[in-house]
């Protein structure tokens, strides 16, 4: 086993960037007279669930989840990353004409220590499920696969994304992980599908991504178990790309790209190939969505109340870091 390391089409309105499109318009989007570097107008981006910022040396758009709450996709960080989203395209398509590519490669990482993410807003859907409310369901899981297919198209521009998991990726948080070109995890990293303890299955990309990468057969013996892998066991799977040592994973994600930064064409195109390949389209991903909110309506008192007991359990683990931290900062 090889660990890199070195030391030391959106039908759903997007979120609004708190001064995002004001501070872009500013420096230079599409209408503007001239445009800023691109640096600078990603500094300009500001998200209430997520920080971004651009590594001109490695030509690198990082994007970190930072969620408000508990560390799930809420409908608030779901918004923030499609307009996140939308601002890469715009910031492509304003350079198009010159030939000038802002950024060559896209890693999502989050600022949650221990934590990638713990997947969907499992509260909501409680609440949801239990009023019946189909429609809601369905337009919660519309939006997380739009993002999702965003994901696995690449925003549609010339980039290789990444997934850099240093902690828990479980449920939605795997499927986001899976839906990247690449998912670098750090050894002490676990991830997995817990939907089937309260009778559930993963509805927002899990299916299709699995059944690509590894056989319907596999991908339902890990659909349908409940377990949670170690980073290793996935890596030695083929799920994970790039296994890290702990702590090293950015160091892990600058040595990959400084390796092949000048590979870049050839793996973009491998990628777009790959995809042509094997398609997964946003419709299949729609139609999936629609079939996971059908079998949560029908979930029984019984199922809700384990998905309570999980979502008791998130809680305790967050106020438990939030307790931590005025300790740490006191250190």
């Amino acid at each position: 086993m090889t660990y890199l390391h070195k030391p030391a089409i959106l039908t759903s309105e997007p979120a609004q960037a708190s001064t995002a499109d004001a501070s872009a318009a500013r420096l230079g989007v599409p209408g503007a007279s001239s445009l800023a570097p691109a640096h600078l107008e990603v500094a300009a981006l500001r998200y209430d669930n997520l920080d971004v910022s651009l590594d001109t040396e490695h030509r690198c758009f990082w994007a970190w989840q930072r969620p408000v709450g508990r560390p799930s996709y809420t409908m608030a960080l779901m918004q923030d990353i499609s307009a996140m989203q939308h601002a890469i395209q715009r910031m492509f398509a304003a350079r198009a004409q010159s030939g000038e590519r802002p950024f060559d490669w896209f890693v999502m990482a989050s600022r949650v220590p221990g934590i990638f993410n713990l997947g969907g807003d499992l509260g909501l859907f409680g609440e949801r499920i239990r009023e019946g409310d189909l429609e809601a369901l369905r337009h919660y899981g519309h939006v997380a696969v739009e993002a999702i297919y965003r994901n696995h198209i690449a925003f549609d521009v010339p980039v290789i994304t990444m997934a850099l998991v240093q902690g828990d990726a479980l449920g939605g948080g795997f499927e986001c992980a899976l839906s990247y070109d690449m998912i670098v995890a750090e050894k002490s990293a676990k991830l997995g599908l817990p939907e089937i303890l309260f009778n559930m299955f993963p509805g927002m990309g899990a299916v299709s991504f699995l059944g690509r990468r590894l056989g319907r057969a596999q991908a339902e013996k890990l659909i349908t178990s409940g377990r949670i892998y170690t980073a290793e066991e996935l890596y030695e799977m083929g799920v994970v790309d790039i296994l890290a040592e702990d702590g090293m994973g950015e160091a892990t994600v600058e040595e990959y790209i400084e390796r092949n930064a000048r590979k870049h064409n050839a793996l973009y195109y491998a990628q777009k190939a790959r995809r042509r390949v094997n398609p997964i389209t946003l419709e299949e991903l729609y139609d999936i969505v629609d079939m996971w909110a059908e079998a949560a309506i029908n979930l029984g008192e019984s199922d809700l109340r384990k998905m309570a007991r999980l979502t008791a359990a998130q809680d305790r683990r967050i106020s438990g870091l939030t307790s931590a931290a005025p300790a740490l900062a006191a250190e």
